[in-house]
Order: C-alpha cells, then sequence, then structure tokens
C-alpha cells in the first residue's frame, strides 16, 4: 500500500522567533519512503537537522517575523496490514529490560506515576501481566473517558484526565501511559500520522494522531486507548517520554497558528505511475 503524507502549517510570529520541528517520518520507517521527505519553509531559512536524545528527526531554525508557512509532501509504503498484535507477549521483570526502556517507567511532565501507583494497582493488578493487561488498560480508558477538541487543554495531565474523564487523544494515551508505567510496563508516548484507512471517514479534519507503545516480550508494540483497535497506515514520527518531548513544533518566542492541514490518503499505485510519468514527458 502506498500513502500520500503531508502537512501545510503557518504561523504568524510578530518578531523573530527560533523554532524547532519534528515534522519528518521517523528514521525506523525511512525505508519505506518512496520520495523525499524534506520540511519546506516560505520564507527560506537556514535549517539545522539533528537527531534528539529519542531518536527522532529534528529541525531547528529561526522564523523571520510576518508570515510562515510549512509545508511538504511525501509517498510511503506501508504493508497495508493492521497494528502488529501478540496476544502471548510476556512483561518482563525490570530486572531484565534493557537500559534503554527503564527511563518510560519514570513520571514525566504529564505522566504522574507515583500519584497513580495505588489507583493503577487497585484497578489492574489484579489482571495477569503480559499483554493482556495492557488491553485492559486500554479497554478501561476508552470506555471511561469521553473524546472531544473541546476538552483539549495544554496543562492537561493524566491525573486530570482520570479526574475529569475527558480529553483529546494525547489525553487518552497520557492516561494509558501512565497506567502502565506504574505496574512496571515501560510505556512511551508516540506521534504521526494515522489516516481513516479501512474504517469510517472521521468527521473532522485530518490531524496528526498520538498513540503509545509498550515493551513486552522483547520489543515495542502498538497499543492505542483512544481508537482501541488495530489500525492500518499508522506511521510513527516521533517517539518520547510524553506529548512534551514530541511536540509537532515548538515555538521559543510568541507565534500564533494561523492554518493547519494534515494529508494522509492511500494511492493507488496506477495513479502514481501516471503522474510521474507525465512529470517526464
Amino acid at each position: 500500500m502506498l500513502i500520500r503524507l503531508g502537512y501545510d502549517i503557518e504561523f504568524h510570529a510578530p518578531l523573530e522567533v527560533p523554532m524547532v520541528a519534528l515534522l519528518n517520518v521517523h528514521p525506523s520507517r525511512e525505508k519505506d519512503l518512496r520520495e523525499p521527505d524534506e520540511l519546506r519553509i516560505e520564507p527560506r531559512v537556514p535549517i539545522e537537522k539533528y537527531v534528539d536524545g529519542f531518536g527522532n528527526r529534528c529541525s531547528r531554525f529561526v522564523a523571520p517575523a510576518g508570515t510562515l508557512r510549512l509545508t511538504n509532501s511525501t509517498l510511503i509504503e506501508d504493508s497495508g496490514e493492521p497494528d502488529t498484535r501478540n496476544p502471548e507477549a510476556r512483561e518482563l521483570r525490570v530486572e531484565d529490560l534493557p537500559a534503554e526502556a527503564l527511563q518510560f517507567l519514570l513520571a514525566s511532565r504529564y505522566c504522574e506515576v507515583d500519584l497513580m501507583t495505588n489507583i493503577a494497582t487497585e484497578l489492574f493488578g489484579h489482571i495477569a501481566p503480559g499483554w493482556g493487561r495492557v488491553q485492559a488498560i486500554c479497554d478501561w480508558v476508552n470506555k471511561k473517558v469521553s473524546f472531544g477538541y473541546s476538552f483539549a487543554r495544554s496543562t492537561k495531565t493524566a491525573l486530570d484526565v482520570y479526574t475529569e474523564r475527558l480529553g483529546v487523544c494525547r489525553d487518552f494515551q497520557h492516561l494509558a501511559i501512565t497506567f502502565c508505567r506504574a505496574l512496571n510496563i515501560p510505556a512511551r508516548y508516540t506521534t504521526g500520522y494515522l489516516g481513516d484507512i479501512g474504517v469510517p471517514v472521521a468527521p473532522f479534519p485530518m490531524d496528526f494522531s498520538a498513540w503509545f507503545e509498550v515493551y513486552l516480550e522483547d520489543r515495542w508494540w502498538a497499543f492505542d486507548a483512544r481508537h482501541n483497535r488495530a489500525r492500518i497506515g499508522r506511521i510513527l514520527m516521533a517517539a518520547g517520554r510524553d506529548a512534551a518531548d514530541v511536540a509537532i513544533t515548538t515555538s521559543f518566542g510568541a507565534t500564533k497558528l494561523t492554518k493547519f492541514e494534515v494529508v494522509t490518503d492511500e494511492v493507488i499505485p496506477e495513479k502514481v505511475s501516471t503522474v510521474q510519468a507525465a512529470s517526464r514527458d
């Protein structure tokens, strides 16, 4: 399966402002790209590219005062299969976890593990360790928390979500991540593209999506407390401890978002070939 990925984002900055963007496909998916995956900025400014401490591709630049436009369009190949599942995957003892997974057991900006350990134990401590316990956490969060864009709040933490039972994509994931960590299951926050492929089209504009990954057996596995079902075409962009680590853009000064469009569409291979042939003629 081929999927067209892209975005068209505009900001207004009253003054020159440094920015960092995490708008590239994650290095683990670079081998699947069939077109360049390059951030384009208008007006043109120098871009410094680097990989952060979590392994995400980042772009650093200084935005001039006025209108700033960030765009990209690329093509990626995907298996076309739903998220991989392994109901037999085991939890590992903390002492057996790889060192790089240990940071994903700790409290972070939006995930107050220390404040929610007793709650997690009461709700899920009786469930056998492993895949089934993580799925039970997703089932609980999906059932108990109501979704709505009007519920978004940049300061909302996992404990807030547990108390209010309202949130957006990231809030569902923060709560599930916190429950997992409180039970010594490494869990990390992930963000990327997730189109309406194989499911009814959502009645709101396309956006980037959030899900989370847990370390079971010998690898990271994708879970999604918001949608709570295996999905097709999940394209990872960035992973971190929580949303603070993987913001699509971070401005070190005042900016106002004025346009935000995201594209995640399945592409028919014949159409791709026709377009490419026409471009060569």
